[in-house]
């Protein structure tokens, strides 16, 4: 796709990837291989992949007590790196050393919570048009019954977006505008926000949800049919990942929805159908009230959904 600079500078195009340290990484090879991701060894670090698609979406490493968020990375367009530090230098936005579970290359700098990020020169990885959504059906006469037993493993196509904390929802809209080109697509008051590219992408790309402080809420893998959804979430619930929620159609996005608890208290969601925004579209942003955007159908919200266990003592 062709780099059309928008107006208010250079703009990610993707989220590239995103980095966790876990207690242990057997138990993440375990949870994501079940999962229906192709988890790939590198030396010591476990790399997420989806079958058929070259591009790393996630990195884990080995890290203390308790799973960590230890930085997400966006991709921008070849030789716009330049045009980013430019941008951040005159927004005041610090420009710092490589973390230690970072990778060399790009430039990294902190968000407002002090968690690391890392912009990257890299092949845009976000979709160009809306996903296929394919329904499965059969005609008069035909049986549709696929046996419980038989039912085929499910495994996302790719990432398609990651919801992290923060401990200023308004503040942060402001600031991923501000350095990264993302736009609002929709938020329900101070408690949540959908942000999108403006190259195209999904209804949202990075989503952001209020706690003290940073942390990982869910990383969403889209797949082809509500019944991979399902099947999917039945297939977790079954080796014991039953506490999560769904299945359910959200409103804003309006994607179906099945979150899978991992072990360390955040979510893997299955999702299929999200809206999509083409590159240049003028999205209506809306603010919504809560009572009234998190689900369309489906399960009652669990008591402890919205919670950031990374904060939480050790």
């Amino acid at each position: 796709m062709a780099n059309t600079e928008p107006a208010g500078g250079p703009a990610i195009h993707s989220l590239d990837h995103f980095c966790l340290s876990v207690p242990d990484l057997e138990v993440a090879r375990s949870f994501y291989t079940e999962f229906g991701l192709d988890v790939r060894d590198a030396g010591g670090t476990l790399e997420l992949y989806t079958f058929g698609n070259p591009h790393r979406w996630g990195v884990i490493r080995q890290g203390g007590a308790r799973k960590k968020l230890e930085y997400v990375s966006f991709g921008v367009f070849k030789g716009e790196l330049e045009a980013f530090r430019r941008k951040f230098e005159a927004l005041g936005v610090e420009i710092t050393g490589t973390p230690a579970m970072g990778e060399d290359g790009g430039i990294w700098f902190r968000n407002l919570d002090g968690m690391a990020m890392q912009v990257i020169e890299a092949e845009k990885c976000s979709p160009d048009t809306k996903a296929q959504f394919l329904t499965q059906s059969v005609g008069p006469g035909e049986c549709a019954a696929v046996p419980r037993s038989k039912a085929p493993r499910v495994h996302p196509r790719r990432l398609s977006h990651f919801l992290i904390f923060t401990s200023d929802v308004m503040r942060d809209i402001d600031f991923y505008e501000s350095t990264l080109g993302l736009k609002l697509s929709d938020r329900s008051a101070d408690a949540v926000a959908f942000m999108h590219g403006v190259h195209g992408s999904d209804h949202h790309l990075l989503a952001l949800a209020g706690s003290a402080g940073p942390g990982m809420h869910h990383c969403s893998w889209d797949v082809g049919t509500i019944q991979e959804v399902g099947v999917g979430g039945s297939h977790m619930a079954s080796l014991g990942f039953d506490k999560g929620w769904g299945v359910g159609q959200h409103v804003l996005g309006a994607n179906y929805f099945h979150y899978v608890p991992d072990p360390w208290g955040s979510y893997a969601e299955y999702s299929c159908d999200i809206d999509f925004i083409p590159a240049g579209h003028d999205w209506p942003a809306g603010n919504h009230p809560p009572e009234d955007s998190m689900f369309l159908w489906g399960p009652a919200l669990p008591d402890n959904f919205i919670t950031n266990f990374e904060l939480q003592d050790a």
